[in-house]
């Protein structure tokens, strides 16, 4: 004996519910996917409008056992007072030096070579961060 299923008549009864609830899946979907991006482009924005103290290490070389030059090029608002940290390693990665360089002139671009004093032989030196005093 063979069951026989009835169907029933296309398009009379509404939509079925899996194509509900697949509709309202998408929606919700596409709501949180618009929420997340603009709240990445809000970060992106505060994080870039916020830094009054960018610098940019153009090159280092070093010059001596116990020293390296780095030529920093800093880019601030007028007003604005802070330093960078820059750090020199040695070949296995140890930090062996590290300086912090204020850059509070009423300049907006300041472009500097600065020794940073190691303890051993550096093979790498690098920009560690740059903070603006609040």
């Amino acid at each position: 004996m063979t069951a026989v299923r009835e169907q029933l008549p296309e398009g009379r009864y509404g939509r079925p519910a899996d194509e509900r609830a697949d509709r309202g899946l998408k929606i919700v979907g596409a709501v949180l996917g618009v929420g997340l991006l603009a709240m990445v482009g809000w970060f992106g924005y505060d994080y870039v409008g916020g830094q009054r103290i960018s610098a940019e290490m153009i090159k280092w070389d070093v010059t001596a056992d116990d020293r390296v030059e780095v030529h920093l090029e800093v880019r601030k608002d007028k007003d604005a007072k802070g330093y960078c940290t820059l750090r020199s390693r040695a070949e296995d990665g140890s930090e062996v030096g590290r300086r912090d360089v204020r850059f509070d002139a009423p300049v907006s671009r300041v472009d500097q070579v600065v020794t940073v004093r190691t303890t051993a032989r550096a093979t790498s030196a690098e920009l560690a961060g740059c903070t603006a005093d609040d």
